[in-house]
Formats: structure tokens, sequence, C-alpha cells
């Protein structure tokens, strides 16, 4: 599969082992798209507010639970601004409390994803989002 230069995935992950089996997982099923990580909230922040031209060619995987500005506030600042409200925003969190879901759909999340404990069902999710991914945007 050749890559698709028609989006760009971000992850923004502060644990360095999830991000690295998130990359992991989502090239061994296949996605070839180019991966930027961003180790907290506010990292990303800084990227998306200085590249205000981006759009739905670019897909956010936003943890929740981050050091300085969490995903809950990112994703209320992306879903707020004109020019980065068109970014698909997919929440990946160990939180799998209802409320904290509904306010992510409430703020404009496009996807919530709950990361499973176990090692082999967390992987097996990302395989998931990875082919997902690969439907969606090839």
């Amino acid at each position: 599969m050749q890559k698709n230069h028609g989006m760009t995935i971000l992850v923004a992950e502060d644990d360095p082992g999830h991000a690295e089996l998130i990359r992991g997982e989502l090239l061994e099923s296949g996605v070839k798209n180019d991966i930027i990580r961003f180790a907290n909230g506010t990292e990303a922040w800084t990227f998306l507010s200085e590249n205000r031209d981006l759009d739905a060619r670019y897909l956010l995987l936003l943890d929740i639970k981050m050091p300085g500005i969490d995903g809950v506030e990112l994703l209320r600042r992306i879903k707020s601004s004109d020019s980065l409200k068109t970014i698909p925003v997919i929440m990946v969190s160990t939180t799998d409390d209802p409320p904290e879901i509904d306010k992510c759909y409430n703020l404009g999340c496009n996807v919530y994803i709950t990361k499973p404990v176990s090692f082999d069902k967390f992987s097996e999710t990302l395989k998931r989002l990875g082919l997902f991914i690969q439907i969606v945007r090839t």
C-alpha cells in the first residue's frame, strides 16, 4: 500500500509506551500515513494554533488525562476554533465514565475509544482503529 499523503495522524499521548503502541499497531494494521506525536496537550495546542490552516486532512488521536492542557480542554479549543473545528478527533482514554464520554461527544469528538486495561485488548483495539482509518481515508 502506498503512503496516503492526504492525511496526517496527530497523536496527543503523554505515556511514551502507549504512544509507541499506538504507532506500532497502526503501522502493523497497514496505516501508511505520517504520524506526529505530542507528549502533552500543550505541545499539541502549540502545533495546532501555529498551523491554523489544518483541516480534515488531519486526524487527532487524543488522550484525556495529560499534564498541562488536558484532552477535554484541547478538544474544546479545537472545536471552538473556526479554523480547526473540521479536524476529526478520536478520544483514546482509560476513562470509561459515561458523563466524561458524554462531555467529549457534546464538545464535538467524532469517536471515543476506551483503552482496555489488558495489553492484548488494547493492541486489538488499535489494530481495528487502523483498519477503520484505512477504510475512511483511502
